[in-house]
């Protein structure tokens, strides 16, 4: 079995389920387990300033440009990819702004000689992960791997729920999984805030991330924040929060005014909540626990950061 994940996530499941070993060919971005640099690598942004590592503002404009004229923002050597004569490829059909597109995936793969069998993922809600750990495990022949992986990473997710008391109504959150122009978190991150206690107002789950005004930011009021840009590790979130300190609106939220210690926190982006696979439910430990003050839950070594207020 020769196996090629395009997608960051997808490679974190294929590993979780046992199939390290079967891992050929993989993504630019694919950078978990650390053990991953041998592998080759198929995929590259088009995207000037995101290479560049440009102001939020510059990728989000050539983004945009990019996706309006109708062309992928990334790139797929099908040179390297008909020489690795993968028997399956991982890939996603969720957002054509993180990772390969399906159709560009689709289009080189029925060029192959060997036609590979193409998994594409489409996760909406955490308990859709748990669901593609099997369809994954279920593709590369590691079934019952897959299944234990899952049952573990269910059980994670029960036990911290244990930790919240539905009773209490929980803290407005503000979950920036974009700073310039400010977006909002989608798809499983509202459905991870609320069953962690909490309420996030300017998005529902299962929706996608959307752009904000400073208006609708300051109307929903929010107790706690959570900068955490889609692909940016911490010393580039850091950056952003140094922007999103000098707008008008920042200084008049509620967990800015309050004052009080670790209402505000920068997470990596890049490793946890932007991925949806098995470490959804390290970010998840770490929600219960920051929101509801267990810090037992959370994960040893979790990428974050809290904001010491001035």
């Amino acid at each position: 079995m020769r196996v090629v994940s395009l997608l960051p996530s997808a490679t974190e499941i294929l590993c979780a389920v046992g199939g390290r070993d079967l891992l050929v060919g993989r993504s630019h971005e694919c950078d978990f387990p650390a053990d991953l640099s041998g592998i080759p690598v198929l995929t590259g942004a088009r995207t000037a300033s995101h290479l560049a590592g440009g102001a939020s503002s510059a990728i989000d404009a050539e983004v945009s440009a990019s996706l309006g004229s109708g062309q992928s923002l990334y790139t797929l050597d099908e040179k390297l990819l008909a020489e690795l004569a993968p028997d399956v490829i991982l890939t996603q059909n969720l957002c054509e702004v993180c990772s390969i597109d399906l159709r560009s995936v689709e289009r080189v793969a029925a060029t192959l000689a060997k036609k590979p069998v193409v998994v594409s993922l489409d996760p909406k809600s955490v308990f859709d992960v748990f669901d593609d750990l099997l369809r994954v495990g279920e593709a590369v022949g590691r079934a019952a791997e897959a299944e234990r992986a899952m049952v573990e990473l269910r059980a994670r997710y029960w036990m911290a729920i244990d930790y919240v008391n539905p009773y209490v109504p929980g803290p407005e959150v503000l979950f920036l999984e974009w700073a310039d122009p400010p977006f909002v978190g989608g798809h499983w991150t509202p459905a991870l805030i609320e069953a962690a206690g909490a309420k996030h107002s300017l998005n529902a789950a299962g929706a996608k991330s959307r752009r904000v005004s400073p208006e609708e930011i300051l109307e929903s009021a929010p107790e706690r924040i959570i900068v955490c840009p889609c692909g940016f590790d911490l010393a580039r979130t850091r950056a952003d929060l140094a922007l999103l300190e000098k707008t008008r609106w920042w200084p008049l939220l509620p967990a800015v005014l309050d004052g009080k210690p670790r209402t505000i926190a920068v997470v990596d982006g890049n490793q946890m909540f932007n991925r949806p696979g098995p470490r959804l439910v390290d970010a998840f430990e770490w929600l219960v626990g920051w929101l509801n003050d267990r810090e037992h839950l959370i994960p040893q070594g979790f990428p974050v950061e809290y904001v010491e207020m001035r």
